[in-house]
């Protein structure tokens, strides 16, 4: 197993993207992924900035991807994303149908993204068939349907990357709630999500932290956790466990999580495999097949 590092899903300023790239060229993680995935009218970082920063990650030994969004609305947007696809360097990750049938028809391998609604082996048979190497599972899914999976009489002929720590989106609008909340609209929305970087925090009327609002996505108020079942998806044959960052000191803790594989390929004991949580506001529901956002 290998940790990669998810695109980040804030609006950043651009000298705050180019330091946690920087920082992330110098890290162990071994695949990091680019882009902007949630909203066209985040414009701080362009087409050329991304290539820019692959180059230069794809320098230092890293293996790079381009995200692509996962919400296409637009004629323009369609045309971005064919940027993407026909950079003719980097894989992309597809998070729209759009993105997978404009790879299948430039015939480029693609990384089938966590937002593409992947519920069965069937489907993720056809989508190998099209040119997927690798599929990120929903977030909503669980170890027993990947075991379900992974355990198919055929063996899966594509890469297998589950999300283990970061906050989850939950779902992507047309609509951008950031916008709405400051009294904007999305179409004058002078990019407000930028003075939140880490999403505002919904509560609940008995002041419980319940969603977060990242523009046009919905995000959890917990934080995924699941590096305490990381040496069951080693034994079940994951092949990536995906750090989905939120601030700088993430590329520490992917670092830590390096270090903890290695370990764990060379300690084969239950006991010493098992590892806990640190975060006092994790959550790990989906995994066990229970209510998302419970710690199980």
């Amino acid at each position: 197993m290998k940790i990669s590092l998810a695109p980040i899903n804030y609006c950043w300023e651009k000298t705050a993207v180019d330091d946690f790239y920087q920082q992330a060229a110098q890290s162990r993680i071994d695949t990091i992924y680019l882009g902007e995935t949630v909203c066209s009218r985040r414009r701080l970082l362009k087409f050329n900035d991304y290539i820019e920063l692959a180059t230069m990650l794809n320098a230092h030994g890293k293996n790079v991807i381009l995200s692509t969004m996962a919400l296409i609305e637009a004629q323009s947007e369609l045309t971005e994303l064919k940027k993407y696809v026909d950079n003719g360097e980097f894989s992309i990750e597809a998070n729209d149908m759009a993105a997978i049938q404009i790879a299948q028809q430039a015939n480029l391998p693609f990384i089938c993204g966590p937002s593409i609604n992947n519920y069965n082996r069937a489907s993720l048979d056809i989508l190998h068939k099209m040119g997927m190497s690798r599929f990120v599972m929903p977030f909503e899914l669980s170890k027993a349907w990947l075991n379900t999976v992974l355990n198919h009489p055929n063996k899966p002929g594509f890469e297998v990357e589950v999300t283990g720590y970061g906050y989850i989106p939950l779902a992507h609008s047309a609509r951008c709630f950031t916008a709405k909340h400051f009294g904007l609209s999305k179409d004058n929305c002078e990019t407000i999500c930028r003075q939140h970087p880490k999403g505002i925090l919904a509560q609940t009327q008995e002041q419980q932290s319940l969603l977060r609002l990242n523009g046009i996505q919905t995000q959890s108020a917990a934080h995924l956790d699941l590096t305490s079942e990381i040496a069951d998806m080693i034994a079940m044959g994951v092949n990536f466990f995906r750090v989905s960052p939120n601030d700088i000191h993430d590329i520490k803790r992917a670092d830590e999580l390096v270090s903890l594989i290695s370990h764990l390929k060379n300690h084969s004991s239950e006991a010493d495999n098992k590892t806990t949580s640190s975060n006092v506001n994790a959550c790990n529901g989906y995994w066990f097949g229970q209510a998302g956002l419970q710690q199980v």
